[in-house]
């Protein structure tokens, strides 16, 4: 257990620095600082002092090196577009994002693992049909489209959910949150369905494809064999056999709500990470499309540890393996 969780930190730390060194390059090639914080009207002088205090004039890997100590801190200098520190941004940004994608999580799971579980039980039903031709519908329809026709739908012609904007938000600490209040509600309902309807189909087609298999092995048809009833049998025995890929695939899903919420963000005008990144690409504001590079990097890290180390805990025989040396 040990060896197999050192081995996955490893595995981290090496995927951080290979991001953060992608982020790094950003500094290098793509833009001058120095030029967005002084202007084009700047002197030699000027120029030379602020690459001196930056730092900019110190050796390649020297320069890469203060990068990662101060990114491990959470610090990447001031904002070029707004000249507020980064991590200030992404502190107030975060808080939009992460309940967006939590909400959107919560709805493909509670919609995804029970139409996949009955499309698997009642393949030739009329509903059964309609659920996989929706779930390629799902699969097909890029994001921006979903919401843009969710907006016409719901927004525009039916009136019943706004169109934009995250709505009334109450500070809990530093965190402000949106869930807290029946506007806020009102305001994440159609961004996260959008955001959802993605992973709601993939979960729905996994788990189906997992429970006809499992439905296929040995130990179900010795369980009907001893008499158990239908219900026992897909709830007890299959269903429980089925979540453990899905759960591997939920928990990477997870960080790609969170790192593809740009999409959706854009379109609803979510105040979040997403379109907070999307503002630095328009304004080459460099200091926050590294930041934002490499705490989703980090997301995805933390979440794939997570999910590794509780697949090894479900899974008996990755226990075994390790145990035997493999």
């Amino acid at each position: 257990m040990f060896a197999f969780i050192l081995r996955r930190l490893i595995q981290a730390m090496v995927v951080m620095v290979t991001v953060a060194f992608i982020a790094f390059l950003l500094f290098q090639y793509v833009g001058d600082p120095v030029v967005f914080l002084l202007g084009q009207d700047a002197t030699p002088e000027q120029i030379r002092e602020l690459r001196a205090d930056l730092g900019l004039d110190k050796p390649f890997f020297v320069q890469f090196w203060h990068f990662l100590a101060n990114a491990a801190q959470g610090e990447f200098g001031l904002s070029l577009r707004q000249g507020a520190k980064v991590s200030r941004l992404i502190a107030e940004r975060f808080p939009a994002t992460l309940e967006l994608a939590f909400v959107a999580a919560f709805l493909a799971l509670a919609l995804g693992i029970p139409m996949g579980v009955y499309a698997a039980l009642r393949r030739g039903n009329f509903l059964s049909q309609v659920f996989m031709t929706v779930s390629l519908l799902g699969v097909s329809l890029p994001t921006f489209f979903i919401g843009i026709l969710l907006i016409l739908i719901f927004a525009v012609t039916l009136g019943w959910f706004p169109s934009f904007g995250r709505g009334e938000t109450v500070q809990v600490g530093w965190w402000s949150s949106g869930l807290l209040t029946p506007k806020g509600w009102h305001h994440i309902v159609l961004p996260a369905l959008t955001l959802a309807i993605f992973q709601l189909t993939l979960i729905m087609r996994l788990v189906r494809a997992e429970m006809l298999e499992v439905l296929r092995t040995d130990y179900i048809k010795f369980a009907r064999a001893r008499g158990l009833s239908n219900r026992a049998i897909h709830f007890g025995h299959a269903l429980k056999n089925t979540l453990v890929p899905v759960m591997t695939i939920t928990g990477l899903q997870l960080g790609g709500l969170i790192a593809f919420a740009i999409i959706t963000e854009t379109v609803f005008q979510w105040p979040g990470m997403g379109l907070l990144f999307i503002q630095a690409v328009t304004f080459a504001d460099i200091p926050v499309m590294a930041a934002y590079l490499c705490l989703i990097a980090l997301i995805f890290v933390v979440i794939n540890l997570v999910v590794d180390l509780l697949y090894f805990a479900v899974d008996p025989r990755l226990r075994v393996g390790t145990v035997g040396g493999h």
